[in-house]
């Protein structure tokens, strides 16, 4: 083998091999039904099986129980039945003032919740600096005990 120049790079021999022309005769060894076996959806074009296809038995996914009812997180938003609260801990509440009014509204202000006709359920996580009054949906039994004991109101909306 001589100098390797750009102008004269080749792969080896043997190293490409032309690509399989599928259903064109009988003498390629390929012809006829191209290698996709006998009727049926993947033989057809476009037929693929969807990776939940179980061959007729009920699949996983619908075996599976649902998330339903108004305790479910997935519940309709709507009615009065619905009864997911967004958490929020005490420590959250650390960017108020003492004698504070904290509401939902006030929430959204302080970027602690997205909109303000959420429902809220405050718990106990973490210490309040001052009295606050706390108007909210819900209150944990161990998150009032804390608001009363620093001197502030749980008011429930």
């Amino acid at each position: 083998m001589g100098d390797i120049f750009l102008h004269n790079l080749r792969p080896d021999p043997g190293a490409k091999r032309a690509r399989k022309r599928v259903g064109r005769g009988e003498g390629s060894g390929v012809g006829k039904t191209a290698g996709r076996g006998n009727k049926g959806s993947k033989q057809r074009s476009g037929g693929r099986i969807s990776p939940r296809y179980e061959g007729g038995q009920m699949p996983l996914h619908m075996r599976l129980p649902k998330l339903r009812g108004p305790l479910a997180k997935t519940a309709m938003p709507i009615g009065p039945f619905r009864t997911y609260m967004t958490p929020v801990n005490l420590s959250r509440l650390a960017g108020f003032a003492a004698d504070e009014v904290v509401s939902p509204e006030a929430l959204v202000d302080k970027g602690i919740i997205k909109k303000a006709d959420e429902r809220v359920k405050i718990l106990a996580g973490g210490e309040l600096a001052g009295p606050l009054t706390i108007k909210a949906h819900g209150f944990s039994a161990a998150a009032v005990a804390k608001i009363e004991a620093a001197g502030g109101t749980a008011e429930v909306i």
